[in-house]
Parts: C-alpha cells; sequence; structure tokens
C-alpha cells in the first residue's frame, strides 16, 4: 500500500465522522492525513478523539484482556523488539507448550481477578498442524469458562485459520508491528506481505482480528502516521488495536532504543480511536513505564482496552491491585466489555 499519495484536506481529516460499523471503514485514510491528525495541538487533538469516543462507546467501560505465554522462547524469528527469539542473548529459556491444567488454572485466576477476555501467545514463527491440535484443546478448556479466547501463534495457512475457529477461538491477533517502509529495519526474517496474509486468512475465516503496533523503536513520526494508517485502512479495520510502547529489553538490537515521548505516544492513542472508532484500543506493553498521569490522558484519548495481570509474555505490567487502584480513581469500570455503539450510561 504507497503512502506516497495526496495531502490530507479538511474534508479527509473528518471522514471519521461518518463511520457506521468495523465493516466501514473511514477511509481511505492517507499517511498525509493521519500525519495531520497528528499534528494537530494535543489538546484539540484529545477533544476531537474523546468527542468520537463517546460517539461510539459507553463512558467509563474498559474491557479487562490477560496474556498468558503458553510456549515461551526459541523463536527462529529475529523481530529486534522480542525477548524470546533465539538468535538473542536475553536470558529467556526456551519451553515447550504448557499443559492445559496449568493453562486453565491461570486463566481461572484472571476471571477471578476480572478479566473477560484471556489471550495466549505462543513462540512459533508458524505453528504446524500438530500445535493447532494441541492449542484448540487449550481454547476450548477456555472458552468452557465463559472467557473470550485469543491467541497469537504466527504466521498461518487458512487451513489453520478454520480450524481455531472451528475450535471456539474469538479473535487471533498478529500485529503489523509498523509501517511498511520501516518494517525492514525491525525484522528480516519475513516480510511484510506474510503479515497481511495471515490477516487475511483470520479474516476469511470469519475470526475476529486483533492487530495494532509498536512504538519506540527507532522510527520516524512518518512510520507511527504509516503504522494507522495500514491500520485503519484494512477491510474491516480490527477489532482490537493493541498500541504497544517497546520494553526496551537487555539483549534484543532494539534494547537502545531512544523512548518514546509520553505525549507522542497519547496521540498515537488518540488517533488510532478517531481513524478506528468503533475498535477496542488497547494499551499493552510498555505501560509500566508510562505512569499513572499518562495513562489516564491516553484513556482520555480513547483507549478502552488494557492488557491486565502483573505479566505480558515475559515483560512486566502494572499488578492487579495498581491497575484497580487507578480505574478506581479515575471513575472507569473494568468490567464484561460492552457493545459498540450502545448508549452511555445516563446519556442519551
Amino acid at each position: 500500500m504507497s503512502s506516497t499519495l495526496a495531502p490530507a484536506t479538511a474534508q479527509t481529516v473528518q471522514l471519521h465522522r461518518r463511520a457506521a460499523a468495523p465493516a466501514a471503514a473511514p477511509g481511505p485514510w492517507s499517511v498525509a492525513a493521519v500525519q495531520a491528525l497528528l499534528d494537530q495541538p494535543l489538546l484539540d487533538l484529545l477533544h476531537e478523539a474523546q468527542t468520537v469516543h463517546r460517539r461510539h462507546w459507553p463512558a467509563g467501560d474498559i474491557e479487562l484482556a490477560t496474556l498468558l505465554s503458553v510456549k515461551t522462547g526459541g523463536c527462529p524469528e529475529n523481530c529486534g523488539y522480542c525477548p524470546q527469539a533465539a538468535g538473542f542473548d536475553t536470558g529467556v529459556r526456551a519451553e515447550k507448550l504448557m499443559e492445559p491444567d496449568a493453562v486453565l488454572r491461570a486463566a481461572q485466576a484472571a476471571k477471578d481477578a476480572g478479566a473477560t477476555r484471556f489471550c495466549m501467545g505462543a513462540a512459533w514463527r508458524a505453528p504446524k498442524d500438530r500445535d493447532i491440535e494441541k492449542v484448540s484443546a487449550l481454547i476450548g478448556a477456555v472458552k468452557g469458562l465463559g472467557l473470550q479466547t485469543c491467541a497469537t501463534l504466527g504466521m498461518l495457512e487458512a487451513h489453520q485459520a478454520r480450524a481455531l475457529r472451528d475450535a471456539g477461538l474469538d479473535y487471533y491477533n498478529h500485529n503489523l508491528d509498523t509501517a511498511p517502509e520501516y518494517y525492514g529495519d525491525v525484522v528480516s526474517t519475513r516480510a511484510y506481505q506474510d503479515r497481511l496474509d495471515t490477516l487475511q486468512h483470520v479474516r476469511d475465516a470469519g475470526l475476529s482480528v486483533c492487530c495494532g503496533g509498536i512504538v519506540g523503536m527507532g522510527e520516524a513520526p512518518v512510520h507511527r502516521a504509516g503504522l494507522i494508517a495500514q491500520l485503519a485502512n484494512l477491510q474491516p479495520y480490527p477489532e482490537s488495536v493493541p498500541i504497544n510502547s517497546l520494553v526496551r529489553v537487555p539483549g534484543t538490537p532494539l534494547a537502545d532504543s531512544e523512548p518514546i515521548d509520553p505525549f507522542d505516544f497519547v496521540r498515537i492513542i488518540a488517533v488510532a480511536r478517531i481513524t478506528m472508532p468503533r475498535a477496542r484500543v488497547r494499551l499493552s506493553a510498555g505501560r509500566q513505564q508510562l505512569g499513572e498521569a499518562v495513562q489516564a490522558l491516553c484513556f482520555l484519548a480513547g483507549a478502552n482496552s488494557i492488557f491486565y495481570g502483573d505479566k505480558l509474555l515475559v515483560t512486566g505490567n502494572p499488578d492487579v491491585d495498581a491497575d484497580q487502584r487507578l480505574l478506581a480513581k479515575l471513575g472507569l469500570n473494568g468490567q464484561r466489555p460492552s457493545a459498540p455503539g450502545a448508549a452511555p450510561a445516563g446519556r442519551a
């Protein structure tokens, strides 16, 4: 997808106001149009994002999702941000797929703590069919607890996506990571089109898509705009959009990357909300480094989902008690998610 389209006009930037459903994406969004949003004065951008958010989502509704690494380490990919890559010395040991009983205990604990979606991640480049069979058993066990299920297992073939659907999977996560023009600076063991192909297989199987990216990897502002444009122009755009701030893990090639400015991170959340009004925009990795005040601004900007629990795969995350205190301070409701477009409580 080209990123050299015509400059944005005021009408182009406002296209989101006519969005009616995920199936009717508010695009096409040029990179220039997204960049124009990012360049707005911060308070104006927050006002616009909050207006869009309240038009489509109940006020104060926050989805709580928990992510568990069910197969850790030993991945043959060379993604520069990932401590699970076999070629990087990060102290992460390769482990086998967890047993169903252990996964079920973790899922029950997540549910008891208030999570409504349980995500399972496995460090594979691409699972084998026998791996899909084993993960399908995990999906069935977690579904039996009444939780929504999500999996991130690497690249999928079409028949594998259908098998996961038949097992009861609700969401499949496969992030684009960054803009296509910067992708080769982050990973060389797969192509950007490989990611798009997997997303198409997931869509064709009838699964909901969880797809976002990572910022703070040394990318230029135009690459951040390019990432959001790519996501917003997917047909339809993802139902769930995790935005990650790079966790700089020693031993990874990106460990010395300059941290993203917190206000720039807030801007990205706001623009994700404006361009994908009915998506769940999730604060994901790096939330521990943001602090409470920046997280509050992200919620104001339209984030309405967090990863909940003290670990995200192999990196740290705020603990459950800290998140519960923060949500209480802000008057937000971490509860079973409402459907997009539902009328906010107390509003017409």
